[in-house]
């Protein structure tokens, strides 16, 4: 459904990019366009978006924050500088362990966030599409 979504947008972009139907049909485009950003399902997809950005940001950051303290913890421990090293080394390779889970999840997690707004974009496009064409019928008298 993603590339479906990229190929209509690409189309209409070229469309809109290489015609030469003037300046009334580019205008049309956009106010189709304009509608479709206007859509309830369009709008609701760019607040989960936006929300759903504002929520998994802080997810690594704090991950990585976590790692730095127990490397900070591991520095500091009581012992000799060798058994502080090792108590470092194995903090940081449990903590990248930690991290490279936490940016897996953040990734995953947009990108099935993304698959769902191209969906529900495309979704809304193809309702929008079908009113223009009834729309164009009616003008028409086809």
């Amino acid at each position: 459904m993603r590339g479906k979504s990229g190929l209509v947008v690409g189309l209409a972009v070229g469309y809109v990019l290489g015609t030469r139907a003037g300046r009334e049909r580019y205008d049309q485009i956009k106010t189709q366009w304009n509608k479709l950003w206007q859509l309830d399902v369009v709008q609701d997809q760019v607040t989960k978006a936006t929300d759903f950005a504002k929520s998994s940001a802080m997810a690594l950051p704090s991950t990585l924050w976590d790692s730095a303290v127990k490397v900070a913890k591991a520095a500091s421990s009581n012992g000799s500088a060798g058994s502080k090293i090792d108590a470092v080394i194995k903090a940081n390779k449990d903590s990248a362990a930690d991290v490279a889970q936490a940016a897996e999840t953040t990734a995953a997690a947009v990108k099935d966030a993304a698959e769902d707004a191209a969906d529900d974009v495309s979704d809304a496009a193809d309702e929008v599409n079908e009113a223009a064409k009834k729309s164009t019928r009616k003008r028409t008298g086809a």
